[in-house]
This record gives C-alpha cells, structure tokens and sequence, in this order.
C-alpha cells in the first residue's frame, strides 16, 4: 500500500538502529578523550581515534557527520588580554629569528606569559616551549606579572633540557624578560637572545599557539578557584598536552616524541593519509 515491501521496511528499521549505535559509540568514545581534553578538535580527534573507528566502519567525513549532528564541533574562541610591557629603561634585544631553519629540539625557546582564571582571582601563566617539537619545557603560575613568575619558569626549563645544543631564547619586549635578573641568567647559560621586534602577535607565535591551546583547549580561563588549585590543574593539562595530545605540525607526534627525536624537518603528508609522517630515524641520545 506504501510502496514498499515488508522486507524493505524491516532492513531501513534495522539500518536506522545500526547507524544509532555506532553514532553512539562514537560519540563515547570522543567524550572519554575530551574529559581529559576538553576542547580538542575533530582532526586530531579522528586520529586519536584511528583504530576504533575503523573497527566500526566509519571513515573521516562520516565521523564530522557525526560530531556534527550531535553538536560535537569545536567553534573556535577569540580573545586577548595584555600582558605585556615594553615601555621601560632595560635594553631590547634584536629579532634573530627571521629565517631561521628550526631543525632540532633545544635549538629554540620561545617565552610568553598569557591570563589565566577568573576575574576574581587574576593568574598569569609564564610558560617556556620548545620551538621545535613544542614541548612545554618550563612553567610557572603566579598571581602577578612580576619577573619572579618568568624566572621559575625559565630555571624549570633549564633544569629539564636533555641536549647540550646551542640555544636561542626568543620573546616579546616585555619588562620580564628585558629584566637584568632574567638576562643574567641567560648570558650565564650562554643561551643567545632574540626579541620581536613588533607588536605583531605573529612574531612569536608559537608562543601565542600553546597559550591559545592551554586556555581553549583545557578551559584555563574558566576556572573560578584559588591558585592552590588552579596550580594542579595547570600541572594535569601540561602532563596531558606534552604527553598525549597530537600536533599537526609534528606529523601528529606528542610534543614529547618529537623531542626525543631530531631527524624530522617538514612534515610529509600523502594524499591517502594525511597523518602519516615519513621519519628517517629517530634519536636516542
């Protein structure tokens, strides 16, 4: 009467059913990375979880259909708060970065400090990441933009490098790290300096991206608890970021795997799997 054989009506009934189990599926799956990971995006989503989905039958455009569907995609967020100061007495360092072939780990630092938490309880994040595998070497978070945030972070990070390799320490113009307590410790450690030159935020911006990571990604901003706690959080989410999250950049290698190696130079990807990088060797000094 309806144009369509009982058979037809029972096989579409049992499809339905099968496509709303395996959505369901998925979406476990995606939640259960992203209570770790809050706001990770679909792609590195998708190859986090590669062999599950295969297992179930679910290529690439059908997992966005179904992130999509159940409101999973990630809508980026923008907003920028100031914490820099470049108007004071301390000498300003030139720009060595331009061109420069960053082709191993420990070959650059790049230093920023980013706001964190609640109005109520206002919290500056001075971090110090690898350039290279974007590796979180050194943190530190304190209650003030004084200079004493950024030097715990560096003398972190000092006390983490495994490569006795020459280093370049890159940064914004701000009194921190213009500061005479910062560059003693610097020259000291023979580690050469390199400022921006501009108020372009692009100018560091590998700095910029690992702040914008911690705060969208892992929700630092929207914390409303005291800086005991907030110090714990901000060790998990820098545990999770260098160990477990993927980077694109790196040929979806953790920040940490791509810092035990050094024989990767650009990323190669192939037409049938973009995530795919061709490594020569890997390091193991």
């Amino acid at each position: 009467m309806l144009g369509h054989s009982r058979q037809s009506y029972y096989k579409h009934c049992h499809s339905l059913a099968t496509k709303k189990d395996v959505s369901a599926t998925v979406i476990s799956y995606v939640e259960n990375l992203r209570m770790e990971m809050p706001r990770i995006g679909g792609r590195k989503l998708y190859y986090l979880l590669d062999e599950k989905l295969k297992s179930l039958n679910v290529g690439r455009d059908k997992f966005f259909r179904i992130l999509k569907a159940n409101n999973k995609l990630i809508v980026p967020r923008r907003n920028y708060n100031v914490t820099t100061n470049s108007h004071h007495r301390f000498h300003k360092y030139k720009d060595i970065m331009n061109r420069l072939d960053i082709n191993h780990p420990e070959q650059v630092w790049v230093s920023d400090i980013t706001y964190i938490g609640s109005r109520k309880n206002n919290c500056y994040l001075a971090l110090v990441t690898d350039a290279y595998s974007k590796k979180i070497e050194g943190y530190d978070l304190s209650s003030s933009l004084s200079v004493d945030g950024s030097v715990r972070a560096l003398k972190k990070a000092i006390k983490n490098r495994i490569y006795n390799t020459k280093l370049i320490h890159h940064s914004d113009r701000g009194i921190q790290y213009c500061s005479n307590e910062y560059q003693k410790i610097l020259k000291r450690r023979g580690i050469k300096v390199s400022m921006t030159e501009s108020y372009d935020p692009y100018s560091n911006a590998i700095a910029e991206r690992v702040n914008g990571i911690l705060k969208q990604e892992f929700l630092l901003e929207e914390y409303n608890c005291d800086i005991k706690d907030l110090k714990k959080i901000v060790e998990q989410s820098i545990e999770i970021y260098n160990n477990k999250r993927p980077h694109i950049s790196c040929g979806m290698l953790t920040p940490n795997k791509m810092h035990m190696q050094n024989k990767i130079r650009k990323p190669s990807y192939s037409k049938k799997n973009q995530y795919k990088l061709k490594l020569t060797s890997v390091c193991t000094d």
